[in-house]
């Protein structure tokens, strides 16, 4: 320190503290206490405190403890109630007696009784954290109140900047005005001359010994502790240093109850036993460690062996987090050197530590995920059930991320209201800005394209919308992508794979980035996330039903079993949705019959880009290196798969060709039927083009005449519009969506699902009557003209801004 400033961390507890996290400590199967005061007051001056005090919860035991030591004074952190509801209030008292401690126990239970008693003894108190509710009955009118009756409030050190930031502006901006507006409505006196201009200080409120003085108070020319307090109040004072994160408190409580088993049980054998025994020791309880002798280092390389074979040959979620936690100790550099000793910051230590849980926790959530999967492909119901419930036990090893991370999203929505009642702006008010959670983004199908598109057209319309996905190619300024964890490759989709996220790397993006509202586009892994994402952050969460999987797994395995399953978990999946956007009424009512609550259903605009896709691309694209020649050409667009009915156009198409030799069937895409396809078309006027995209594929488009999707599985199908945008008559099946992207008799024709010879009769009257299909060339362009993407698009984000609010009205 220069000068003659002082640092204090005014907020600091030790083993006798009742701490406001004790539920969480309760859960973990910890007591509330097992800090030692000493260790307190050397870490405090470890950190340049100058003064030192203890805060604890209704005890001075701890202050009593450390009061002989140089610059240190007895304090304690005070329980009080409104009497009306019962909310709490934690208030600081500095520089006590043991007759004031009992006193305080007497009025505490109503805090009209106890700050009374404080001002007439004149010991200096403060408000601690006064936007956090404690026992979460707080409201903006208790705050208020508070503000008449408090004139010192605390800068807490392990609550989130933004409520740090909040009370700032609204202490910063009190007037007379506003207090005696405060006093009317709550019919209660200010307290001093000037009770407009409040002091604040800093403390760290930090319970494990890790964080201390994280946020600390600093006084200019003070020597003493009754100086330094004299200088706090008269609000002479700067507060200090950095507010936390959710991976702060996290740290801490992973601490706390880490200290409490290495005191209350003898570790030495796990700490020999543990390759990363010590890892964790130096992270949760740094300090000085006693090097290990010969004798223990002998020791310990016996009992590894011996724990190494047991981890290889259990199955259990205990031994493979182990595992991980090994390997991440013995092949990470500074994960090592934390081993080893090496001093790092409580901030470093806490981001290590996000990291180390992170890593380790993702690699068994993956595996896992495996299991789950190769069970319910496998139809053994037990195994899937099993392991659903070993995974559970990860959520105690999560917990404290999981806590704290909903607790800080708690406190930024309770800042914003108390913002909001003195008459500041909200910093997150009248703006949407939606996470769009997909599994595929990179791949070739209408989900990726579509959300491709709606990417460019939010960016042109200055629309907050991030695309959060999971091992495609590449991020941008719209798209966030995560390395896998791990990842599963589905057998009959050999291009496709299950992609795991990283968990936590996600929770944390989310919250930092104050996502107004989630959007989950599809149901694998990444869709599972996005929705735990939006339950512990309480966002408001949509989906989008885009694809019949149960129907696909039908179609694949032939088993009704697995498609029953399928569907449960879909059901199940929509179910937590607040909306769940459908393409089409015939999906919708497909969902409710199912079981998803009908209200939750809703239609929603889809469009096409007309730019891209219209008839002036027609350009005799099959003369080049396809070498059709002139004929009508009938095109089918997609995957080439038996789920998309190619079964049966193949069937209608060997029928129209034995007596229209002049049609043409074009097939653009690929897929594990293509080889099949091909055979059985041998000899017949097809071309298979493989995929195609770009200007390609729009001249595709344009340059043919009829297009012909045979499927009963697809919920909108994007091709369907593409097609009628470029100018092309379609049919479609009487099941799915596409019908319903269609005017019957005008745009095109509408035939039996897995009927072969509708389909040929429909093809055969197009071919048979050019006025017609020249009528309906021009009615499909006029159609699409009026369902433009851009247009579709704004829709649909008007929709969402409106259900987001309604949804926190509701809320």
């Amino acid at each position: 320190m220069k000068g003659s400033n002082v640092r204090v961390d005014l907020h600091v507890h030790s083993k006798y503290s009742t701490r406001p996290s004790q539920w969480i400590l309760q859960k973990l199967g910890c007591p509330e206490s097992f800090t030692e005061p000493l260790k307190i007051y050397d870490r405090a001056l470890a950190r340049s405190m100058n003064m030192v005090t203890i805060t604890d919860h209704n005890t001075i035991n701890g202050s009593l403890e450390i009061a002989h030591l140089d610059n240190a004074f007895v304090s304690e952190e005070i329980t009080t109630y409104f009497p009306e509801d019962g909310c709490k209030l934690h208030v600081l008292a500095y520089d006590i007696t043991e007759e004031h401690h009992r006193e305080f126990q007497k009025l505490r239970e109503n805090v009209f009784d106890l700050v009374p008693y404080l001002r007439e003894q004149e010991i200096i108190h403060v408000l601690a954290h006064p936007l956090f509710a404690v026992n979460e009955r707080l409201t903006p009118d208790h705050f208020e109140q508070a503000l008449l009756m408090f004139n010192l409030l605390e800068l807490n050190g392990t609550r989130d900047e933004m409520q740090n930031s909040a009370l700032r502006t609204i202490v910063d901006n009190l007037t007379p005005e506003k207090i005696d507006r405060l006093a009317n409505k709550h019919d209660l006196e200010p307290y001093g001359e000037t009770p407009w201009v409040k002091g604040l200080t800093g403390g760290s409120d930090d319970h494990s010994g890790i964080n201390i003085a994280r946020v600390y108070t600093e006084v200019v020319d003070a020597t003493t502790p009754q100086e330094m307090l004299k200088a706090v109040s008269e609000g002479r004072t700067m507060v200090q240093g950095k507010a936390a994160t959710p991976h702060t408190m996290a740290h801490n409580l992973y601490g706390i109850a880490y200290q409490f088993y290495k005191s209350h049980f003898d570790c030495t054998k796990l700490k020999r036993s543990v390759e990363c025994f010590r890892y964790i020791d130096n992270v949760l309880d740094p300090g000085d460690k006693e090097s290990p002798s010969i004798l223990d280092k002998l020791q310990s390389f016996i009992y590894r062996q011996r724990s190494k074979k047991y981890f290889k040959s259990s199955d259990s979620v205990q031994a493979a987090l182990l595992r991980e936690a090994n390997r991440i100790v013995e092949s990470d550099d500074r994960a090592r050197n934390i081993s080893c000793g090496f001093r790092y910051s409580p901030e470093e230590l806490e981001d290590e530590w996000f990291r180390f849980v992170g890593n380790a926790t993702d690699k068994v959530l993956s595996g896992l995920g495996d299991k789950i999967i190769n069970s319910a492909l496998g139809a053994n119901l037990f195994d899937v059930f099993h392991t659903i419930g070993a995974a559970g036990s990860l959520y105690t090893l999560l917990a404290p991320y999981f806590v704290s991370y909903g607790l800080f999203a708690s406190e930024r929505e309770f800042a914003r209201d108390c913002l909001s009642a003195f008459g500041h702006e909200d910093p997150l008010e009248g703006e949407t800005k939606i996470a769009h959670f997909t599994d595929t983004f990179s791949d070739v199908n209408g989900v990726a394209l579509t959300l491709q598109h709606q990417l460019d057209v939010a960016r042109k319309h200055d629309k907050k919308l991030t695309v959060i996905t999971c091992g495609s190619d590449g991020s941008s300024d719209q798209v966030v992508n995560f390395t896998p964890a791990g990842e599963f490759d589905l057998p009959e989709y050999p291009e496709l794979s299950f992609k795991y996220p990283p968990f936590l790397r996600v929770l944390a993006h989310c919250l930092e980035n104050n996502y107004t509202l989630l959007h989950l586009a599809t149901p694998g892994p990444v869709g599972l996330a996005g929705l735990a994402v939006a339950k512990l952050l309480k966002l408001p969460v949509h989906g989008t039903y885009h694809t019949a999987f149960p129907q696909y797994v039908r179609a694949f395995t032939d088993d009704t079993g697995l498609e029953d399953m399928a569907w449960k978990f879909m059901i199940w999946f929509y179910n937590q949705m607040d909306t769940v956007f459908v393409p089409s009424e015939a999906t919708g009512d497909e969902l409710a019959e199912k079981g998803v609550k009908p209200h939750k259903i809703k239609v929603y605009p889809r469009g096409v880009d007309i730019n891209r896709f219209t008839p002036e691309k027609r350009n005799g694209f099959y003369k080049g290196r396809f070498k059709v020649k002139e004929a009508v050409k009938l095109l089918y667009v997609g995957r080439v798969s038996q789920e998309k009915n190619l079964d049966v156009l193949t069937d209608a198409f060997k029928t129209v060709s034995t007596i229209r030799p002049e049609l043409h069937l074009v097939v653009v895409g690929d897929g594990p039927y293509l080889a099949e396809m091909k055979k059985r078309l041998e000899g017949c006027p097809v071309t298979f083009t493989g995929y195609l995209g770009g200007d390609e594929l729009s001249a595709c488009y344009a340059s043919s005449d009829v297009f012909v999707f045979p499927s009963a599985t697809d919920t909108f199908g994007n091709v369907v519009l593409e097609a009628q945008a470029s100018g092309l008559p379609v049919i479609v099946t009487d099941s799915g969506g596409p019908c319903e992207n269609i005017i019957e008799d005008t745009t095109g024709l509408i035939v039996e699902a897995g009927n072969a010879d509708a389909l040929a009769r429909a093809i055969v009257r197009l071919a048979d009557h050019p006025e017609l299909l020249q009528y309906m060339k021009k009615s499909a362009r006029t159609y699409t003209e009026k369902r433009s993407f851009d247009a579709e698009f704004l829709k649909t984000w008007t929709l969402y801004e409106d259900l987001s609010k309604r949804n926190v009205i509701q809320q």
